[in-house]
């Protein structure tokens, strides 16, 4: 199962650029996992999205604020209803005890082989617009914690992937001397990465590829793309049981169309794995 998880900074921008087209074609994921859409349904609806790219069963996740925001995840019509993925894939939004009118979190599920996934797309906040929006982005890591976890008790497989706006390490951004007070690199918010991987969540590239320096975003303005300075801000993360089952993850830093490259994570599931 190949899953993809980036965040387009905009669906219509990457769309209309026809970088979305060329990476589809290019890399064919078998979920995509995506993060601020910036669109509502009935925008994507106009410029028809569902036939365009029909190969593609498409669920959206939009934000209440107009061109904010927002997740979606497209799972592919082949991989669905091959011999992969039971009939009883759901869609879900949302979290437990969590209002997301900002569309920050949207899940698929299904069964292979009497084994039940969550796979999550989501989009964690920044923080830096208030001190309120600072507190509330470590509510969110908190109650995102307790919802995985909440999960996995259930006996779930859980995979979670998406923008977490916050280099975790020294290596996972270009200048950390120069970002300590930075968000996005503060130690409250990467103590709450920490905490995800005491808890037995792993990110899977950092275990796979413990010294290797590479990023997901960079800084527009200061066309940091070009020079590469760029934060490692993009994850997927699995439950420590399902770690040996992540057979390559790579970041794509050669597709273009958003300031955030995609995260390609391949895995075994079913019985044969």
């Amino acid at each position: 199962m190949k899953i993809i998880s980036w965040n387009v900074n905009g669906i219509r921008a990457v769309d209309r650029k026809g970088n979305l087209a060329e990476f589809l074609e290019k890399y064919a994921p078998d979920i995509f996992l995506i993060q601020e859409i910036k669109a509502k349904e009935d925008q994507l609806e106009k410029l028809k999205f569902r036939e365009k790219y029909a190969e593609y069963e498409q669920f959206y996740h939009p934000a209440e604020k107009p061109g904010y925001a927002g997740t979606a995840i497209w799972v592919k019509k082949s991989f669905r209803h091959s011999e992969l993925v039971s009939e009883s894939l759901e869609f879900q939004t949302g979290m437990n005890d969590f209002k997301d009118d900002e569309g920050r979190v949207s899940r698929i599920s299904f069964t292979k082989d009497g084994e039940d996934f969550e796979i999550f797309s989501v989009y964690f906040p920044n923080g830096g617009k208030s001190p309120e929006a600072w507190a509330g982005k470590l509510v969110f890591y908190e109650k995102f914690l307790n919802f995985a976890n909440f999960l996995r008790d259930q006996g779930k497989t859980v995979i979670f992937a998406g923008d977490v706006n916050c280099a975790h390490e020294e290596i996972d951004l270009a200048r950390p001397e120069s970002n300590r007070n930075s968000i996005g690199f503060l130690p409250e918010e990467r103590d709450w990465l920490t905490k995800w991987i005491e808890n037995g969540w792993v990110d899977i590239f950092r275990e796979k590829f413990p010294e290797k320096v590479i990023y997901s975003w960079w800084h527009v303005i200061t066309h940091a793309r070009e020079r590469n300075v760029g934060w490692r801000i993009d994850y997927f993360f699995v439950d420590e049981k399902f770690r040996e089952n992540c057979q390559n993850i790579e970041y794509l830093n050669d597709q273009m169309g958003s300031d955030h490259c995609p995260v390609l994570l391949e895995v075994f599931i079913g019985l044969n794995r």
